[in-house]
């Protein structure tokens, strides 16, 4: 009979086998001892760095969609654009699917994933548990598969390409801070141990 309290249990991911949650040091990695699968990690700071790296976020989300993304230059005219130009000129074409679409995946479903995580991390920097954050750490580890900056940036570098032998294309502040943001989200997602979060948020699921 299992008399260990079941936040001191994980099960395997894999396997289903069950382990007794053990303290490990920083930068360690517990396994299955059935089948060798990844239980958890312990990543040191977890919960600082993951703050920092989402308020950098923030920052770079808000001057993305602030300042000119890129001038394009063609035959002696040069033309202004913005994060919302493209989701505008979609709008007025008729594609408005299309046009929400992006808008939802790129600037608000970012803005509400950065904005939840900083609710969720702050309290627990500061030694308190966020209200309802059980829920909350859930709703943002759904929402992330619906953040397409990497899409959105990966179909710009495209477009340069193409446009490179017809205009003269000038990057804007807009379109680095873009490409850093992508790196930014990434470093946190990375940083950030689910494993601790659940334990300091357990006394409120």
């Amino acid at each position: 009979m299992i008399t260990t309290p079941p936040q001191q249990l994980v099960a395997c991911h894999e396997c289903d086998q069950l382990h007794q949650r053990q303290s490990l040091p920083a930068g360690t990695t517990a396994t299955c001892s059935r089948c060798g699968a990844v239980l958890y990690r312990h990543r040191a700071n977890s919960i600082e760095r993951s703050l920092s790296l989402y308020f950098t976020a923030l920052i770079l989300l808000l001057l993305t969609i602030s300042f000119p993304f890129m001038d394009i230059s063609l035959t002696g005219q040069t033309q202004q654009t913005h994060l919302f130009s493209g989701i505008r000129i979609l709008f007025h074409e008729g594609y408005w699917p299309l046009a929400l679409l992006v808008l939802l995946t790129i600037i608000v479903i970012p803005l509400i994933q950065i904005s939840g995580y900083l609710a969720l991390l702050w309290p627990l920097h500061r030694g308190r548990r966020a209200i309802r954050g059980a829920h909350l750490f859930r709703w943002m580890r759904a929402m992330r598969p619906w953040s397409m900056i990497e899409v959105y940036v990966l179909g710009v570098l495209v477009s340069l390409v193409k446009l490179a032998n017809y205009a003269t294309i000038i990057p804007g502040t807009a379109l680095y801070s873009l490409g850093a943001l992508m790196l930014v989200l990434a470093a946190a997602a990375s940083a950030l141990d689910p494993d601790e979060v659940w334990q300091r948020l357990e006394p409120d699921s």
